[in-house]
């Protein structure tokens, strides 16, 4: 049994592909490029991808058996082309909620009690010459009594709901799908969710009906002062709308995911002219240490289930 990596890279180096060398000879290559990608499939039995395209080219004349993707999303697996050649693949799910939920509340904080602009306050000198043995010039606040919007409401956004109840935040949420009825907190309509809310956070997929969800007609009624975060995936906030609002009213936004990653030098968000109001971070929301050995473990038990079969 042939088991090839496609792009180790996504996986973390601290993290140990050795344990799919129970199932046979283990290839791993860091980064594969579209060119490479149909030598390196051709006669693997278990394929290993995360964001590596298999498409029918790729999938053509292989010896391929099954397909595992270290992620949730299929997306980069035409499944149904999949099907017509036998070709099993298997996704995991439910392994990265504690991490997104962890990098939510920690952009939360971001914004919420300033930490960045104290600790530049301090690092250059500033408190030393202080006239007084406080500075709060910059004004922080409380999250007891908050209100807090969740867009989408799977296990992730469940989740953060719960761990803002533990803040004494006020949790409501929008379910994009129309069909989560969860009796434990209030669903409301999006525009009262956007115009009430303190703290919006998606955690929702990216399909036809929540790519641009967020455009500059719904959030420029968001209120004065909120933060919005994006943890879901890019495309669900129109970046060139999100990018002129920032700019426009204060508003403060967590992003994780963009429409393109990595992201694009063309990308509205890096030319955002208050850059206080926006934190960027490199699609890290899932990739806890923990998470990710979460998911490899996953992953070894879908190859395990497969042999058994």
């Amino acid at each position: 049994m042939k088991i090839v990596i496609l792009d180790r890279v996504t996986l973390g180096s601290d993290i140990d592909i050795n344990i799919f060398k129970e199932f046979g000879e283990l290839i791993s290559y860091d980064k594969t490029s579209a060119d490479e990608t149909k030598d390196r499939v051709k006669d693997a039995d278990i394929v290993i991808t995360n964001k590596v395209v298999l498409r029918k080219e790729q999938m053509d004349d292989s010896d391929i058996k099954l397909i595992c993707i270290t992620a949730t999303g299929t997306d980069n697996v035409d499944l149904e082309y999949a099907k017509t050649k036998n070709i099993v693949v298997k996704n995991v799910a439910d392994y990265s909620t504690s991490s997104v939920v962890q990098v939510a509340f920690a952009m939360i904080f971001y914004f919420v009690q300033k930490l960045n602009y104290y600790k530049t306050y301090v690092d250059n000198g500033e408190w030393e010459k202080a006239p007084a043995f406080t500075h709060i010039d910059e004004i922080f606040f409380e999250l007891d009594n908050k209100r807090v919007g969740v867009i989408g409401f799977g296990n992730i956004g469940e989740n953060l709901a719960k761990k803002a109840q533990v803040f004494d935040c006020e949790v409501v949420y929008y379910s994009t799908s129309g069909r989560n009825s969860n009796s434990n907190y209030k669903r409301v309509e999006l525009d009262e969710l956007l115009q009430t809310s303190d703290i919006i956070s998606i955690h929702c997929p990216l399909n036809n009906d929540t790519r641009n969800l967020l455009t500059y007609e719904n959030m420029k009624n968001i209120k004065e002062g909120a933060i919005l975060l994006n943890l879901g995936r890019g495309g669900i906030i129109n970046e060139d709308d999100l990018a002129k609002i920032i700019d426009e009213k204060e508003i403060y936004c967590g992003i994780d995911v963009v429409s393109k990653e990595p992201i694009e030098s063309s990308n509205p968000l890096l030319k955002v002219k208050n850059k206080d109001r926006l934190l960027l971070t490199p699609h890290i929301g899932w990739g806890s240490s923990e998470s990710r050995n979460r998911l490899i473990k996953k992953v070894a038990q879908n190859i395990r289930d497969f042999l058994n079969k």
